[in-house]
């Protein structure tokens, strides 16, 4: 309570129950009890409730009187942290941080020790990247709270953010020896472990890191970071060996991730196309079921090793059925060579099974290839010539593709895709009708039928159309602002500007904004 303005006990404890209120959001009751007080003439101009009562107004939406109220109670009251406290909270609101750190700072002048306010004040500062007075405002928390392990944590984070990595350490290894009793499964002792060991790493104490791995591992609880972290450190302290060694144990449990595969081959130091060929090859082996160590190698052969390569997965992936083959693929297309290989392969494919069901006449193989192995290649080529811009044939092998099998979803999302960036949005939008009515169960296809419906300007039937999976009884726009649904409130929002109703735009404009801001 502000010692020039004091309440006598009845209405201090209005005054506690306004506090109360604001914490626990029940803004209407923290008003009436505003009132009570202010109602009272020996009271009518009390700068501390009428900026409370300003903060509440601010909450309920009320920007101008919210200012109001709270600039009379600090006229009223300067020498209250509470109403420059108050007037701090309504600048940030407003995104007028230097003002708000102004307003922090005089609070703090009147009450130094207050550690909501130097939590506030903190926190501004990261945002404004002011380091420096971050870092003392860190400090005085952790001398206010020298228990608390977020106070310790913010202090090391200080100097860690203005690249003092031994300052940081330092204070993390104090902190963490004061942790005598440690249960097992820790999980805030063990991110404070690892975030003593992400420091050593940018500070490139890697020897010191892996010191710190072993020491610790029992207390760690996040393994896989621990066996990750090691056989990078190995290799970037050359000891290729033991990194060799790990890549292989993070391979054996993992053997579809793409940076295990480049650690182990850096471990192993190809100078050739062949060896580097042959790193992977010895993988396939071990894992023939596994897709990676068959993909990444067509990314550095080249001629007929890649040709090779490159038909035997494509094979492989259309006897499969694999609908994101084109996909896993695309970065190939990079390279004009390669992509003229993919396409005569699988129009060779197309033609070949047409004629006989294998890919080609030429196999020895007498089992005839599935009929979905032509409608994978249809959809491949539609995909292909739609990213080379040649609509026309994309078209053609999409439509070839569902008079094949005109139940797959698939296709007609390609079809989507494909009249989207030809810039027909409207027919776009009636071939994701046309695939969200083969299975109306399904959320995704709703989801961007929905939003090509905005993009071609149909806001009500897109309103329609979520309606399916929003909840009863409320309508569909309502719900989905509850939600924070942030791609229907901008799709939305461009489709009012497009239409010219500027009032709806920037009506959404401001939901947008709200969501981000609060």
């Amino acid at each position: 309570m502000s010692p020039s303005q004091p309440l006598p006990p009845r209405e201090n404890t209005l005054f506690k129950r306004i506090l109360k209120c604001y914490e626990q959001k029940q803004y209407k009751n923290g008003l009436k009890f505003a009132k009570q007080i202010l109602c009272n003439p020996k009271f009518s101009e009390h700068g501390e409730t009428l900026a409370m009562k300003g903060l509440t107004l601010s909450c309920l939406g009320r920007k101008e009187d919210a200012f109001e109220h709270v600039r009379r109670g600090l006229r009223n009251d300067l020498k209250s942290h509470v109403c420059w406290h108050v007037y701090g909270l309504l600048q940030r609101s407003e995104k007028k941080y230097e003002e708000a750190i102004k307003c922090y700072r005089n609070a703090l002048k009147l009450d130094k020790d207050n550690i909501q306010i130097l939590r506030d004040l903190s926190l501004l500062q990261i945002q404004m990247r002011d380091l420096e007075g971050y870092k003392d405002t860190r400090y005085q928390l952790l001398v206010l709270r020298p228990t608390q392990r977020a106070s310790w944590i913010g202090y090391a984070m200080a100097f860690h953010l203005i690249k003092d990595y031994e300052t940081a350490l330092k204070i993390l290894e104090e902190f963490r020896k004061t942790q005598v009793m440690v249960k097992p499964f820790d999980y805030e002792h063990s991110e404070l472990l690892l975030y003593q060991a992400m420091v050593m790493k940018e500070a490139g104490m890697y020897d010191e890191l892996l010191m710190h791995l072993d020491t610790f591992e029992p207390q760690i609880v996040d393994k896989l970071y621990i066996s990750e972290t090691r056989a990078e450190l190995n290799l970037l302290l050359e000891n290729y060996a033991t990194a060799e060694a790990l890549y292989l144990e993070l391979l054996g449990r993992n053997p579809e991730n793409w940076a295990y595969y480049e650690g182990f081959e850096k471990s192993r130091r190809p100078s050739t196309e062949e060896e580097r060929l042959a790193v992977y090859r010895e993988r396939a082996e071990k894992t023939p079921r596994a897709h990676a160590p068959k993909r990444l190698p067509l990314n550095f052969t080249t001629g007929e090793t890649f040709t090779q390569l490159i038909d035997r997965f494509l094979r492989q992936a259309l006897h499969k059925g694999i609908p994101p083959l084109f996909v896993t693929l695309r970065k190939l297309y990079c390279e004009r060579w390669k992509v003229e290989t993919i396409e005569n392969l699988v129009l060779g494919y197309v033609e070949s099974m047409k004629s006989c069901s294998k890919f080609n006449p030429a196999d020895d193989d007498s089992v005839l290839e599935p009929p979905t192995v032509l409608l994978w290649a249809y959809a491949f080529l539609a995909q292909h010539y739609d990213y080379l811009g040649n609509t026309a044939k994309a078209l053609e092998y999409v439509n070839t593709a569902i008079e094949h099998t005109p139940t797959l979803i698939e296709l007609y999302v390609i079809k989507t895709k494909i009249y989207k960036h030809a810039g027909n949005v409207e027919e776009a939008v009636r071939c994701l009708d046309e695939a969200q009515s083969l299975d109306t169960a399904d959320r995704y296809t709703n989801s961007k039928c929905a939003k090509y419906m905005l993009r071609a300007n149909m806001i009500k039937e897109a309103e329609e159309m979520c309606a399916k999976f929003t909840r009863e009884g409320v309508s569909a726009v309502d719900n989905l602002n509850e939600m924070q649904c942030m791609w229907f409130e901008t799709e939305s929002m461009r489709a009012y500007q497009r239409l010219g109703k500027w009032g709806e735009a920037l009506k959404k404009c401001h939901e947008v904004d709200r969501v981000r801001t609060v």
